[in-house]
């Protein structure tokens, strides 16, 4: 609902914005002239020693300096002004002092953020001054009929004659109470417009954070390439740990039984005994490794698969403890790697519905078009499962999940109030993104 005109102008003195706003723009004044200082004794100094060579890096490190100014108008500007804007890249420099110099002359937030601090000297020293000195002589005409009535001042003309007055404008004297109140209304109407002009002058320092201070496109672009490049190498990791582990413990636990039993047999015909109970145990335990390492190998790359997506989910859904209804539409099949993350994404969402959520029964719906695909997976458990954060370790489970999806572009979310029921939808994109 809009607020009625009139109202927003009579309140705008009292409103907290107002009072934020004009503890910015004061404390944006001394800040400029600290940076004003900072800029023109860094620069200054560091390009008179350019001779020596001692200077460059000066200059380097006074560059890289705007990042700290830029952290401090960022709190400023979150704090007071609304402004929350994420922190730049960090600075990471090549080896040695030429990989340092290169760096730091080459990069673009501080470059950026020198720029801001220029900006910031004209508009915070210059325009907040005035701004600060409109708004203190809008206040003093507001109470110049109070200041009029206990102050008593006089003010002497150049005939010798005196006046009651204070305020005069060449040869008009404030000095009567008419006079006066019209001084004291055109204060009130000025307090008035000054929440505008703070605002004003708040919405540019807000638009200056916003444009030089905050990440660039490309610069989120890279970040999340390599969010993207980091998940991938830690489901690579995870998922090459799990292979070790079962390796170790299961299958090449098994091979050591089966030599033991088979060397024992050995033994046994040699001294003239019966090895057939020894070579059958054996023969049992090599038909368990081979079903184990074909586990394994549908760990890496489910057989079903190449039948496609649908196939496989059929597989999958019909080994489930619990029943699971399955709608499958795809018009176009997947790539092989968004097949994979689309199948072990269900596998791992059922074997939550199994282990965690109480369900008698759970549904699948995967859905396709010529670009995206979306896979969610439904019960009617016990409800409320957290959703992954971004800064959540992807080590397994839905923050896994979370980590697989974000490696191609795709997004995972979670609807899940206490009581249920639960709904965990993957979307990802047809093919790889290049």
């Amino acid at each position: 609902m809009t607020e009625n005109p009139a109202r927003a102008v009579l309140l705008a003195p009292f409103r907290a914005r107002t009072w934020r706003d004009l503890a910015f723009v004061v404390l944006a004044v001394p800040l400029g002239a600290l940076v004003g200082l900072y800029l023109l004794i860094g620069f200054g100094i560091g390009i008179s020693m350019t001779l020596l060579l001692v200077g460059v890096p000066l200059v380097a490190l006074v560059l890289l300096g705007g990042r700290v100014w830029g952290r401090v108008y960022r709190v400023l500007a979150a704090a007071l002004l609304g402004v929350a804007v994420p922190e730049p890249p960090p600075f990471t420099p090549k080896p040695g002092l030429l990989g340092f110099l290169a760096g730091a002359f080459g990069d673009r937030a501080s470059l950026r953020a020198l720029l801001f601090l220029l900006l910031q000297v004209a508009l915070g020293v210059v325009v907040g001054w005035n701004v600060l000195l409109a708004v203190g002589l809008a206040g003093m005409l507001a109470l110049s009929p109070l200041i009029w009535l206990l102050a008593e001042p006089v003010n002497v003309d150049a005939r010798g004659v005196e006046h009651r007055s204070f305020i005069q404008f060449g040869e008009f004297y404030v000095d009567s109470w008419p006079r006066v109140l019209l001084v004291g209304a055109v204060g009130v109407l000025c307090c008035l417009a000054a929440p505008w002009l703070l605002r004003v002058t708040a919405l540019l320092h807000g638009l200056l954070v916003r444009g030089l201070l905050a990440p660039t496109g490309r610069d989120r672009e890279l970040a999340e390439l390599a969010a993207k490049r980091r998940a991938a190498v830690d489901d690579s990791t995870v998922t090459l740990r799990r292979l070790e582990r079962d390796l170790h413990d299961g299958t090449q636990a098994r091979l050591v039984t089966i030599a033991m039993e088979l060397g024992r047999a050995e033994q046994r015909l040699h001294s003239g005994g019966d090895p057939s109970d020894l070579v059958t145990a054996a023969h049992a335990g090599t038909k368990e490794a081979l079903v184990e390492l074909r586990e394994l190998v549908r760990g890496i790359h489910p057989p079903a698969l190449e039948l496609g997506l649908e196939a496989a989910l059929e597989t999958l859904v019909a080994r489930c403890a619990v029943p699971v209804q399955l709608r499958c539409v795809l018009p176009v099949r997947p790539s092989p790697a968004i097949e994979a993350i689309a199948y072990f994404s269900v596998a791992e969402l059922l074997t939550n519905v199994v282990k965690h959520s109480g369900a008698q029964e759970a549904e699948v719906r995967v859905r396709g078009d010529a670009e995206q695909l979306t896979l969610t997976v439904r019960d009617e458990g016990r409800g409320g499962v957290l959703p992954p954060t971004v800064s959540e370790q992807p080590v397994g489970g839905l923050a896994g999940l979370a980590a697989r999806a974000r490696s191609v572009d795709g997004e995972l979310t979670v609807v899940s109030p206490d009581g249920g029921p639960t709904a965990v939808t993957v979307t990802l994109p047809v093919a790889v993104p290049e």
